[in-house]
């Protein structure tokens, strides 16, 4: 009894968003809040979307923003960061800002110890909320390196990072190791999403927590997602390229684990989740890792080789995806996990098309370890022209295959089109679209952009 009771202790211990507060404030973040305002705990969420039991009241909801779910950050000018310099003192203490139109109006600050500038900056937070279209409350800056330095390992787990990274690593250095890697992303992501319905747990409350970023306030918390990918992507890069790659092995883990620290620290400085979503997150992709690489070399050697392949990647990309999806009504990561499942489906059958045709063969074992060559400008210029390219390819099959599909699929089930982003709440038009959009995404990544690079004498040499 008394070894539960202590474990319960440790439980709400690290569950307490009083402890991500004060994590906060040793890194420099202070809310703008008053004093007078209690912790916002008359919410509820169905399956991440938040609904405010406030007699009256009405859920603040910007149609703008409304099915930004899959990773777009809203470009207004209102909702991104702010940084300026203090330009009031009042008795050596930061007065709290005044906002109008989401512009700063007037900043409070404090100057620096050694050096006469303003030390504290105040800041919107990063990204709207994807559901509400909530822009968040400002909050005080006082340590601007930690500030960047956590925004930059927060962005490692968001879609313009996937977007470029994979595509990075495919188009530049090993189509072996990238294809493998993305498979863990999915299945990690796919299984923190499901998770994350079933567990049903709400963000830390604010106050007191600040709100660094609103973007996923609306999802749920347990485990952290970002944690998970933040453990799985590093470390089974570090698993699927050493002995591949010449490099030492301490070099390898500890920027592996680096990476892993920086996005986990990041989810509890940006105040979206408690230390034990963190720690949670870490140990459930860290237990994932440990059962799906072992199978990596069958499902890989599956999608290249078997004639049925297709059907059963599609099927089941599409399974996982309506059994998940049942769970409740409409919210973002809904659209997220589709959008995963649809990407992944797309690398698989890409992998199959490109070793029937004889296409990206991978290298032989008389043909390793690589060796990593030495920097040059031709070669950093190649490999930035290759990115650039590729992904100006993805952007545009993607904008073409969301005007081509939503319209259809919205006719086919008879979803008025009028208002898309609503249209895209349906589950019906939602799946289809996400699936298809992403999947000719994933597909174009692995098939289409390294044909073209052969056509144009742009492939990697390695």
């Amino acid at each position: 009894m008394e070894k539960s009771s202590r474990f319960m202790e440790l439980f709400q211990y690290l569950q307490d968003p009083h402890l991500v507060a004060r994590f906060q404030e040793v890194c420099g973040v202070h809310g703008t809040f008053s004093r007078s305002r209690e912790p916002d705990r008359t919410h509820s969420h169905n399956n991440g979307a938040c609904h405010h039991h406030i007699p009256g009241g009405s859920e603040s909801e910007d149609p703008a923003d409304m099915g930004a779910g899959e990773g777009e950050k809203v470009t207004g000018g209102d909702v991104r960061k702010r940084i300026t310099g203090s330009s009031a003192v009042q008795n050596g203490a930061a007065v709290s800002a005044s906002t109008a139109g989401g512009e700063t109006v007037a900043v409070g600050g404090q100057t620096g110890p050694d050096s006469g500038t303003p030390a504290t900056s105040t800041v919107k937070p990063l990204r709207k909320n994807s559901l509400t279209g909530d822009a968040g409350q400002e909050f005080l800056i006082e340590n601007r390196f930690l500030y960047y330095m956590f925004t930059f390992g927060t962005e490692l787990g968001n879609e313009l990072f996937y977007i470029t990274f994979f595509p990075f690593i495919m188009w530049n250095m090993d189509a072996f190791v990238s294809r493998r890697l993305i498979m863990v992303w999915v299945w990690v992501m796919y299984l923190g999403q499901c998770t994350k319905d079933v567990m049903g747990w709400s963000r830390p409350a604010s106050p007191p927590v600040v709100k660094v970023e609103m973007f996923y306030n609306s999802e749920y918390s347990m485990p952290s997602t970002h944690a998970m990918s933040g453990t799985a992507i590093p470390f089974s890069l570090f698993f699927l390229t050493y002995g591949r790659w010449e490099y030492p092995f301490p070099l390898g883990f500890t920027l592996a684990l680096c990476w892993c620290l920086l996005v986990c620290v990041s989810r509890i400085y940006m105040g979206m989740h408690s230390v034990l979503d963190v720690i949670v997150g870490f140990l459930y992709s860290a237990l994932i890792l440990l059962f799906f690489l072992p199978a990596l070399d069958t499902i890989d050697g599956f999608n290249l080789t078997c004639r049925y392949a297709p059907l059963i990647i599609i099927s089941l990309h599409l399974g996982l995806g309506l059994f998940s999806f049942t769970l409740d009504t409409w919210s973002t990561s809904r659209g997220d996990t589709a959008q995963i499942l649809g990407t992944g489906a797309g690398v698989a059958l890409a992998s199959h098309v490109n070793h029937l045709l004889g296409l990206m063969p991978d290298p032989t074992p008389d043909q390793l370890p690589f060796t990593m060559p030495a920097l040059s400008a031709g070669l950093v210029g190649a490999a930035l022209v290759r990115l650039f390219l590729g992904v100006l390819v993805l952007v545009a099959s993607r904008a073409l295959m969301k005007a081509i599909t939503i319209p259809l699929v919205c006719r086919l089930f008879r979803v008025p089109c009028d208002d898309v982003r609503k249209a895209r709440q349906h589950m019906e038009v939602e799946l289809p679209y996400r699936y298809i959009v992403y999947g000719t995404v994933g597909f174009n990544v692995l098939f289409l952009v390294p044909l073209l690079f052969s056509y144009t004498r742009l492939s990697c040499s390695l």
